[in-house]
């Protein structure tokens, strides 16, 4: 007789022991492990098992080694006596076993085609159900009027956008059946309106670049449109190279002419929506920087004879200056431009090309880029009070422009204007026969704080008394900006008060006499508004801190006065990020690919491939990534800090709409808005 199961594993050898104890030895037991782990059913969890057969003599034993089998939950099949049936069974089993992987095989490959089929309308389904929540989660904001049964919103809209929006309740009110229209109402607010800025895929990346510094209050200068302009170019100042500024444009302007791909525009990699997102930034960046290249005629830190160069070589031996011995026996010679024939008139436009050969070029350079910076960083800031007057005339507050405005820019142009026209001064006035006698400025500017001429020569007659007035206008010019505005304030509030005592006191004086009854209840009344007007005027009196105003108005004078200094100082950035910028050029040239040029034409032909590749590789990801970064990085900080400052405080709420198109849509994202 036999019987056949299935017992886990970690039961076998103490189900092997009580078979031989309680049978005495009467039954032979043969198992084998599986080799695959079955689930547990009341578990779930994997289970090694194996399968046991158990041959017996008798029917007593029989029923005892069924009882240990139901000890020990062990599954038990039917095992036929004879090799007929045992071989009937088998072939049975096998033949079911093919019709249930037939079916299981069926049965995915239908579930695969209904998943598939799902799987094209799941991102539908997705889009449906967020709109649906936006939906529902608007009209939970909505207040619920009880009398009438209906939905009131109160939203801030555009003025242009309401007849769309009356438009649209009146299509939706048709279209749904609603037996009550729905309507809009102007209703006065004394909150301050959200601000609304309206872009297009052009100024959307430079509105980006203000909004991250702050949302400008409602009806606020935005200086989103001059950015687009200053941004470039100050950027353009530090990176200006006419190779790398090109490969800049080539590569933003391959982005705009594919920006309608999905494959760019729909890519999750964060770092190219990055640059995507910024792809018109970049390409007026690179073309800005390919005009600094030409102004500094750098190009892969070589010069571009375009013109011809303005200085000869020729004229030094015709006039007797040179000899063939004197080239021979000197490695550096100086060009003197004041012997006739060596000048021969400035460049056409930009740097000349000799002044790469010139041993003191990076002097020559040195000085013109840093007056430069002084001059561009002037402007800027210049511009940026400027600017300040529109949102001092809209808020109606015309007495910043005399007590705010007006202090600030003369203090600003008394001081470093008045520097900006010394150095356009000096390049105008002296000449290269007068290099030995120009004085210095920044000498001049220091004595100007002195007030004394100084040992030297003076730029122009009467330079010392021009430079005490200007600096006396600057200094007046801080009390003014630091008393003026509180105590304008003070007086206006004073005066506001009295004449609001002085009218309440009319109308009581002037009140009717004809009944006794009627002017007691008349007196009653004026008295009564006249209560309420002195609280009110007390409630403004006390609103009004003149203590508070005042330590607003120092911190602003304070931080005006030496943020001219530093600002002024900050805008050499320009210049030392430009020269930074051409001197890693020049190192990259010179160890690079000046290695394959000397070599041999046959093996330097050889050798010139795969320094070139080297080189493009480290141009880009040095000069074209890294370094254009950092100069944007510090152009960003010069319209941040140098520039908004000056009259933008940056502390309104964007308007944020309703709109589908403005949902956050992919699979990731769990939330609502």
């Amino acid at each position: 007789m036999f019987i056949a199961g299935l017992i886990p594993s970690v039961k076998i050898e103490a189900f092997e022991r009580m078979l031989w104890r309680v049978c005495k030895g009467y039954t032979i037991l043969s198992y084998a492990e599986i080799e695959e782990s079955l689930e547990d059913h009341s578990t779930g969890e994997p289970t090694r098992c194996a399968v046991f057969l158990i041959s017996y003599w008798g029917d007593q034993i029989g029923q005892k080694v069924k009882k240990i089998c139901d000890c020990y939950h062990c599954h038990l099949y039917p095992y036929p006596n004879s090799n007929e049936e045992r071989n009937d069974v088998v072939e049975g089993l096998r033949t079911r076993i093919q019709d249930l992987h037939t079916v299981l095989h069926r049965t995915e490959d239908y579930l695969r085609q209904v998943l598939n089929t799902a799987s094209e309308s799941v991102y539908t389904w997705v889009i449906q159900v967020k709109k649906m929540k936006a939906i529902y989660h608007i009209l939970n904001l909505c207040s619920f009027d009880v009398t009438n049964k209906c939905l009131i919103a109160e939203v801030w809209c555009p003025v242009n956008d309401l007849p769309a929006l009356r438009r649209a309740l009146e299509e939706g009110s048709r279209k749904s059946g609603a037996t009550v229209p729905s309507f809009v109402n102007r209703i006065p607010s004394n909150d301050t309106p959200p601000t609304l800025i309206r872009t297009n895929k052009f100024t959307s990346g430079f509105q980006n670049i203000v909004d991250a510094y702050g949302v400008g209050c409602y009806r606020e200068v935005n200086p989103a449109p001059y950015t687009i302009i200053t941004f470039p170019f100050l950027f353009a100042v530090m990176f200006g190279d006419l190779g790398h500024g090109l490969i800049m444009f080539l590569f933003a302007f391959w982005m705009v002419l594919y920006e309608k791909d999905r494959k760019l525009n729909k890519s999750r990699d964060e770092i190219w929506n990055t640059f995507f997102e910024g792809r018109y930034i970049i390409l007026l960046m690179g073309v800005f920087s390919v005009y600094t290249g030409f102004i500094y005629n750098d190009c892969f830190s070589k010069s571009l004879n375009l013109f011809g160069s303005g200085w000869s070589v020729k004229a030094m031996f015709d006039h007797g200056e040179w000899q063939m011995s004197t080239v021979q026996s000197n490695g550096f010679l100086t060009l003197d431009p004041n012997v006739t024939g060596v000048f021969n008139g400035p460049y056409p436009f930009g740097i000349d090309p000799i002044w790469n050969l010139a041993s003191n070029r990076l002097t020559f350079l040195n000085s013109y880029k840093m007056k430069m910076s002084v001059i561009l960083g002037i402007v800027h800031m210049s511009f940026g009070v400027i600017l300040g007057v529109f949102n001092h005339l809209h808020f109606r507050r015309k007495f910043n422009l005399y007590l705010v405005f007006l202090p600030e820019l003369l203090f600003l142009l008394c001081l470093f204007g008045y520097l900006v026209f010394m150095i356009v001064y000096k390049w105008l006035s002296f000449t290269a026969r007068d290099s030995q006698r120009a004085p210095s400025i920044l000498i001049q500017f220091i004595n100007m704080f002195l007030m004394q001429g100084g040992s030297g020569q003076p730029l122009y007659t009467g330079q010392t008394g021009l430079q005490v007035f200007l600096l006396l206008v600057a200094l007046l010019s801080v009390p003014v900006l630091l008393f003026g505005k509180p105590l304008y304030l003070y007086w206006l509030h004073k005066g506001r008060n009295r004449l609001g005592m002085y009218r309440g006191y009319e109308r009581v004086r002037h009140s009717s006499d004809e009944e006794i009854s009627l002017m007691r209840t008349h007196d009653l009344e004026e008295g009564t508004s006249l209560d309420s007007h002195s609280n009110s005027s007390d409630s403004q009196s006390e609103e009004f801190d003149f203590a508070d105003v005042f330590l607003h108005q120092s911190i602003h004078t304070i931080e005006y006065c030496l943020g001219c200094i530093s600002n002024t100082a900050s805008y050499l950035r320009l210049w030392a990020l430009s020269l930074a910028h051409a001197q890693l050029s020049e190192v990259l040239w010179a160890m690079v690919m000046r290695v394959a040029l000397r070599v041999d034409n046959s093996v330097g032909v050889l050798l010139l491939v795969p320094v070139m590749g080297f080189f493009a590789v480290l141009t880009v990801f040095i000069l074209l990534v890294m370094e254009g970064l950092s100069a944007f990085l510090h152009a960003l900080r010069l319209h941040w800090v140098e520039f908004q400052n000056k009259f933008y405080s940056g502390a309104g709420t964007k308007f944020s709409p309703f709109a589908f198109s403005l949902l956050h849509m992919s699979f990731e994202s769990e939330g609502l808005l």
